[in-house]
């Protein structure tokens, strides 16, 4: 029981690295300089953390809970 809690967790950090370093790498194709002002790179750059941070999770978490009910769905045709 408890091995498998510490794969779902192993699961879920490799999935939520995985998917952030995707953000990042498809963040680079966007021009985000032209939409932040002159001068404010430090600004500029921790916003483009976090939005890769946030938009990577959520995809993350998304491909996890679709994981997660697809192997719930046998449940669904148990007779009990």
């Amino acid at each position: 029981m408890m091995a498998g809690v510490g794969q779902q967790a192993l699961l879920s950090i490799m999935s939520h690295l995985f998917f952030i370093a995707i953000t990042w790498w498809a963040l680079q194709a966007v021009r985000i300089d032209q939409i932040i002002k002159p001068n404010r790179v430090f600004q500029a750059r921790l916003f483009y953390i976090l939005l890769t941070i946030a938009l990577g999770s959520t995809v993350s978490n998304f491909f996890l809970d679709y994981l997660l009910w697809s192997k719930q769905l046998p449940f669904l045709f148990r007779g009990e």
